[in-house]
């Protein structure tokens, strides 16, 4: 029997943080990324995806993490029902504890490692989850899971750093593009014109591009499109009128592109936060 159900809360004291639950067994999330850290549990069955250039398959209890932008797809593996929990935290809500902890370069932590066997991260993992989806959990409580969480990431590092400054690099690339692809969301915009605003060649734009973020400047676009139409979503703007604002030719588009990222239809989302 088919099964697929995702559910989404958001924190009404820490701003960006999200917690998402998933049961599913005949679904298959297409190559996408979050601009936040995605950290989550698988609770049952087995999840099986593609990041960073290798295949991997999460077992229950298992920790998945994925830096901001890491590329990567999902499914239910052995065919059998899978279920986790996930949270999504925003880089500058994270980035800043690693620095207060301690860790001299909190704002460049990208762990290579994307799956862990760690039950103290588990358990404030699923704690966390569970403070954002009650509606009277204390402010205070949170804020002490996501130190905690914080804290975890910090010490699971050790040597998995990436040994270089992957900023600079972005920097050069993206800081230039970047801008100029996120301020002309609502527009057609060509490849030609992402490789000018970095003042590269197209098509060493390209190859430079991929070989960083793992996906095509148009899949960034795109990606930062669905993002985007999320955070109005959120908001309550109509899905139509969020389709035009992000660049979508109409919410039945939006609708194509953004049910395989997040599991539901951008309507059912919105739902999830009018209650």
């Amino acid at each position: 029997m088919e099964e697929n159900h995702f559910e989404y809360a958001s924190s009404q004291h820490i701003e960006g943080v999200k917690a998402f639950a998933a049961t599913m067994n005949s679904f298959s999330y297409d190559k996408h990324a979050h601009e936040e850290y995605s950290i989550g549990v698988t609770r049952k069955g087995r999840q099986d995806f593609f990041s960073g250039g290798a295949f991997h398959k999460s077992y229950a209890g298992n920790i998945i993490y994925f830096n901001p932008e890491q590329v990567h797809d999902g499914a239910a593996g052995a065919d059998s029902t899978l279920e986790y929990d996930m949270l999504y935290i925003p880089t500058h809500k994270l980035q800043p504890l690693m620095q207060t902890l301690g860790f001299k370069n909190g704002f460049n932590l990208r762990l290579n490692q994307t799956l862990f066997d760690d039950p103290l991260l588990r358990q404030q993992i699923l704690l966390m989850c569970q403070h954002v989806k009650t509606s009277n959990s204390p402010h205070v409580e949170q804020e002490s899971a996501l130190i905690s969480i914080a804290q975890s990431i910090v010490r699971l590092s050790g040597q998995r750093l990436d040994s270089g400054n992957p900023g600079r690099r972005k920097d050069t690339l993206l800081l230039r593009s970047q801008e100029f692809i996120i301020s002309h969301l609502d527009q057609a915009i060509s490849c030609d014109e992402m490789s000018q605003a970095a003042n590269m060649s197209k098509y060493h734009y390209i190859r430079l591009f991929s070989q960083q973020f793992g996906m095509t400047p148009h899949q960034y676009l795109l990606n930062c499109r669905i993002n985007r139409a999320r955070e109005q979503l959120e908001k309550g703007l109509p899905v139509s009128e969020v389709a035009h604002q992000v660049g979508f030719a109409d919410a039945s588009h939006l609708n194509r592109k953004f049910k395989p990222v997040f599991g539901i239809t951008p309507k059912q989302y919105q739902q999830q936060f009018m209650r």
